[in-house]
């Protein structure tokens, strides 16, 4: 299977300072962007900078997904300003929807048990309210809004989260890497539980140790036990490759072909 044949079944995380300065060369490629949302970009790029790149992904026939910005964001914070100001910034990738028209917006659910399991009650009352809203948006966009795993060493929240919400358009993202690193767990663990709401996964390895975002097959994440367990369960979600250098890409997509789709 050559690069084009596998680029058209997933998408490749490209931060949009990235996405915009690399543009040619993604189209060139035909990546298909997972488009983060990080840092500054929601407060200081003009919309009419999001319309000129969504355009030409739209006019060279690629799609994309969205990431959410989630870094020091609480939206279920027991603290009103740090919630509304969390709030706030997802609703400005919220607001990207009907421009970039994305598979997927993926957001991170946030829970880290050293914080907020001695509030967990109040965390899970404004969390609930907060993407019970933020799913809504994305229903009106057409958009499924995808949960993703950072920091939480267990499926049991993203699972109460998104019974309690009740959509088809709330799902789950398994993120390997993380996984991996941060809830030192395998996916065993996870994803006969989340298997009603996986719509995603976000593809990366690593030792353990750290976050290193590293091709698959390179770390020690159990890649071909995971994509036996989809194919045997016949579970077909969105794949975002994420390696964080751009020379590590095409390894990743040879890795992507050996494990899944061949």
């Amino acid at each position: 299977m050559n690069s084009s044949e596998i680029t058209s079944q997933c998408f490749v995380n490209a931060p949009f300072g990235f996405l915009h300065d690399n543009l040619d060369w993604l189209l060139e490629k035909r990546i298909q962007p997972e488009i983060g949302l990080e840092g500054n970009i929601l407060y200081e790029t003009p919309r009419t900078l999001f319309d000129e790149v969504a355009g030409k992904l739209q006019e060279a026939e690629l799609h994309c997904t969205l990431h959410a910005p989630f870094h020091e964001l609480s939206v279920g914070a027991v603290d009103p300003y740090i919630r509304e100001a969390s709030r706030s910034k997802i609703h400005l990738s919220l607001d990207l929807l009907p421009v970039f028209k994305p598979a997927s917006i993926v957001c991170h659910l946030g829970f880290e048990e050293n914080k907020h399991s001695y509030k967990e009650e109040e965390w899970l009352r404004y969390n609930l309210e907060a993407w019970q809203i933020f799913v809504n948006r994305a229903k009106e966009a057409d958009t499924p809004l995808m949960l993703e795993n950072t920091y939480e060493t267990a499926p049991g929240r993203h699972k109460k989260i998104l019974e309690a919400i009740d959509s088809d358009y709330a799902g789950f993202c398994l993120d390997t890497g993380h996984l991996l690193a941060f809830a030192g767990d395998i996916w065993q663990n996870w994803l006969p539980v989340m298997k009603p709401w996986l719509g995603q996964l976000h593809l990366h390895d690593n030792h353990g140790l750290r976050d290193d975002h590293l091709p698959m097959g390179k770390g020690k994440f159990d890649f071909a036990g995971l994509f036996n367990w989809l194919k045997t369960n016949n579970v077909n979600p969105v794949v975002t490759l994420e390696p964080h250098r751009k020379e590590e890409l095409e390894e990743s997509l040879t890795a992507l072909s050996r494990f899944y789709l061949d």
